[in-house]
């Protein structure tokens, strides 16, 4: 802990609303997929990059954020970040063609990837190592307020005023949140503790990537957000096009995620001290897997509907909350002085396989669940496979 001083109710509050930030940016859009489809004539690979695209863009500018901040601190990197997240909304909220609402949606991008890595960074500054697993518990159960009700917002603000107010909403919830953090959140990473960390971005990389246990926690999370995130590109298309629900339907039934995810990392608070990391970590896989495995078993039966599609994916993200915190706290304890780089790279590794995912989901579409439920099923195995890493003869830190 870099400060004696208590952290305040406000600040706790605030921290959470920042991972706020990802969540407008990523799961507010998901309604929108078929609208854009239908205003702008494109297919659904293209419209699908405007998905997509915000998750590589957010996997790569994640590690830069974490190492910006380990060397110039957090607060003015984390401001600068809003900034760009704001500029984005606005240009997408007015974007006449889908160039320009690509080109909105990568600027948002940026600014969004400071959030999640930032809030863990600076949870890890201010309540310590020890408390680190409960503190990224529950501001993951904060995150998760953004899939709950963005969706449901989002399909809302479309039926009854369109695409694009989707836009104008983020960049007035911005605009309250980057108010709120200016004034509220501190600096919690001094200089004195800066000078420790003043080599290569690529050497400090390189000292985490070439860590068994790092690589381990960071693809767990990463191939269990690919099961995930299969569901919840696919489920617009296959809500509107194949089952013909409307797009505030689709957001009611997507609150099955956020609900699990919560629940799943009120869980872990319980249990985690008492189980270990790396047993919560492989708990969360396997259910994961079970799960994958029933829903393939019965689509593939011939049955669909949205509780097939939407209450599996609940108990995923069930599995999730379970493994993800600890997941996400064993990745940051490996190099404690990395703390920044360590959030960042984890972050990295979770979008950009996500965005993998969502993009093959666009690319390989053809009417049925059939893409989802493969893409789905790969996730899972591949998560299990990653956790298992985790119980081989320990390597020594970074």
């Amino acid at each position: 802990m870099t400060t004696d001083r208590t952290p305040s109710a406000a600040f706790a509050v605030v921290l959470g609303a920042i991972t706020l930030i990802g969540p407008l940016t990523i799961h507010l859009f998901l309604p929108a997929l078929p609208e854009v489809k239908l205003e702008f004539g494109a297919s659904d690979a293209l419209v699908q990059l405007t998905f997509s695209i915000v998750l590589v863009v957010m996997a790569v500018a994640t590690p830069v954020y974490g190492s910006l901040s380990d060397r110039y601190g957090r607060r003015p990197i984390l401001l600068g970040g809003f900034i760009l997240f704001l500029i984005g909304s606005l240009i997408s909220a007015l974007a006449p063609s889908l160039a320009i609402l690509l080109v909105g949606r990568v600027i948002q991008a940026v600014g969004a990837a400071c959030g999640t890595t930032l809030a863990r960074a600076i949870a890890r500054d201010t309540y310590g190592p020890a408390a680190l697993v409960t503190a990224i518990a529950y501001l993951t159960m904060a995150y998760t307020l953004g899939p709950m009700i963005s969706p449901t917002v989002g399909g809302l603000l479309i039926d009854h005023f369109g695409w694009r107010a989707e836009f104008w909403f983020a960049l007035i919830a911005g605009m309250l949140i980057v108010i709120a953090a200016y004034f509220i959140v501190r600096e919690t990473h001094p200089k004195e503790t800066r000078i420790a960390h003043s080599g290569s971005m690529l050497r400090d990389y390189a000292a985490l990537l070439g860590h068994r246990r790092f690589l381990a926690f960071v693809t767990q999370s990463g191939f269990m957000s690919v099961s995930f995130f299969a569901i919840a590109a696919s489920s617009p298309y296959l809500m509107k096009d194949l089952l013909g629900r409307s797009a505030t339907e689709f957001g009611l039934y997507f609150m099955c995620f956020p609900l699990g995810y919560c629940l799943g990392n009120l869980a872990s608070t319980r249990i985690s001290t008492r189980v270990g990391l790396e047993n919560m970590v492989m708990l969360g896989s396997v259910l994961n897997f079970l799960i994958v495995l029933a829903q393939t078993g019965t689509i593939l039966a011939g049955y669909l509907s949205p509780a097939l599609l939407f209450v599996p994916g609940g108990l995923m993200s069930f599995a999730q909350g379970l493994s993800l915190p600890n997941a996400q706290a064993g990745a940051i304890r490996v190099t404690p002085a990395l703390a920044g780089t360590a959030a960042g790279l984890g972050v990295f590794v979770q979008f950009f396989l996500s965005a993998i995912a969502a993009e093959a989901c666009g690319v390989l579409a053809d009417g049925t669940p059939m893409p989802m439920i493969a893409i789905s099923t790969i996730g899972a195995i591949l998560a299990v496979a990653s956790a298992g890493l985790l119980y081989l003869p320990k390597q020594a830190a970074a």
